[in-house]
């Protein structure tokens, strides 16, 4: 009995395996649907995000069959970097999310191998810096999804005991943002916040709120005469100086220095909002500023971004044209899905129309009561445009080594970023 059973399940998984690798042949399912195959990760967000947008369009067209596969995000990089590099095109999806981050490097990469969408999706709807991550020579490779739009989360409990209100911490500089640490650190024993050891976000939400990248806009390095990397290299040195930012070492530990009340802010995206939110106890607690910016930086505005991802067709895969449609209709047209996904898994994405919704409007008592989502929804208008470049990991590590050996004294700010520039340049001759 036993062994029929396992026979009986070996049976099934064959043959499911040959219907996938029929679907994957003739871009047909086996009720003759069109299949549309979407390559994502993490199932409590994008994944749900895109089962829900599935639900809306399979109900208005029946013919077309959206099969979503979860990959971890390297994956999914390496998966894509495999195959297209062969010319072959078997095996790959029609749409695949891509980081903003890693956009530039694929587009560049492979040529004709993503849809250019310009023309058939309305990107104006769009948060510019989104699109602007996507664009490449004449084309839009791509529909926008989540924002990374930044804010300063802080506890208000901690910051009313060392004498601030919500006036005192709104359309600050990096420098006040400082100087308020001490006066926390003075009064109440709690560190302003948390230093993730090897982690680049703090440079990049500082650069980009003013404007600039590790590389221009024409896609040139930019690090050595970068005056908003230097004044970040400068803010860096202020929180060691005053030893306000508590080190922590990898995601786990600072998450849970703010979650066991050890820090009392966070600067980085929105969608932190989750990991916040795992401390129950301290609901009413927490309250959201804009994002501090760069003094003596012209450019530097209370606004910034840091991750984020988007949707690519590629060019060759089977049912290509459905993709679209399904991109068009739902991910760059339904209101209601956009509020849905905001409401339930707190996804706030770029669509510009959707962002007037009441979803947008309705208070959040975790955050005493703070209309949080209208907040990020203006400053995520504000975001200034930036050219990632093709090549962010390299310039991440160059840049972190560079941050180290000026902290530590051993070379000055100038002859860091120097090095670093040259680093960058040598990797992508």
């Amino acid at each position: 009995m036993k062994k029929l059973l396992i026979l009986a399940i070996t049976a099934v998984a064959l043959m499911s395996c040959g219907k996938q690798q029929e679907a994957k042949e003739t871009g047909k399912s086996e009720g003759g649907k069109k299949v549309v195959t979407v390559w994502a990760w993490d199932k409590n967000f994008n994944i749900y995000a895109m089962q829900k947008a599935e639900k809306i369009y399979e109900t208005a067209h029946p013919d077309v069959d959206i099969q979503i596969v979860d990959y971890a995000q390297a994956d999914i990089i390496t998966k894509l970097n495999t195959g297209l590099s062969s010319g072959v095109m078997e095996g790959l999806p029609e749409i695949a999310l891509i980081e903003d981050n890693n956009a530039r490097k694929f587009l560049s990469s492979y040529p004709g191998y993503f849809a250019n969408l310009k023309g058939s999706i309305d990107h104006s709807k769009f948060a510019s810096y989104k699109v602007e991550a996507m664009t490449d020579a004449d084309g839009i490779y791509g529909v926008p999804f989540d924002s990374g739009v930044t804010g300063f989360f802080y506890r208000k409990d901690i910051m009313e005991n060392a004498g601030f209100k919500a006036e005192d911490l709104n359309n600050i500089t990096w420098d006040k943002f400082v100087e308020i640490g001490k006066v926390v650190k003075a009064k109440t024993g709690v560190d302003m916040s948390g230093d993730m050891t090897g982690d680049a976000g703090l440079i990049r939400i500082m650069m980009q709120s003013a404007g600039k990248w590790y590389f221009d806009k024409s896609g040139n390095v930019d690090i050595a005469n970068n005056d908003a990397l230097k004044a970040s290299f400068e803010v860096m040195k202020k929180f060691k100086d005053n030893k306000t930012m508590k080190p922590t070492s990898g995601w786990g530990e600072w998450v849970g220095a703010f979650n066991k009340g050890e820090t009392a802010s966070v600067v980085t995206g929105i969608w932190i909002m989750g990991s916040i939110k795992a401390a129950a106890d301290q609901s009413g607690k927490w309250a959201v500023a804009n994002t501090p910016k760069l003094a003596g930086i012209a450019s530097s505005v209370n606004a910034s971004n840091l991750g984020g991802s988007s949707w690519y067709v590629l060019e060759k895969s089977p049912n290509k044209d459905a993709a679209i449609d399904f991109m068009k209709t739902v991910w760059a047209g339904d209101d209601a899905f956009y509020q849905g996904i905001l409401t339930e898994i707190g996804a706030m994405a770029t669509y510009l129309p959707s962002q007037s919704g009441e979803a947008y409007n309705k208070a959040d008592e975790f955050f005493g009561g703070q209309t949080v989502y209208q907040d990020f929804s203006k400053w995520v208008k504000e975001i200034p445009t930036v050219n990632y470049g093709a090549y962010v990991s390299e310039a991440d590590a160059a840049v972190l080594n560079a941050l180290k050996v000026y902290l530590d004294g051993k070379a000055t700010l100038d002859a860091a970023l120097k090095t670093a520039e040259e680093e960058v340049k040598a990797q992508i001759r």
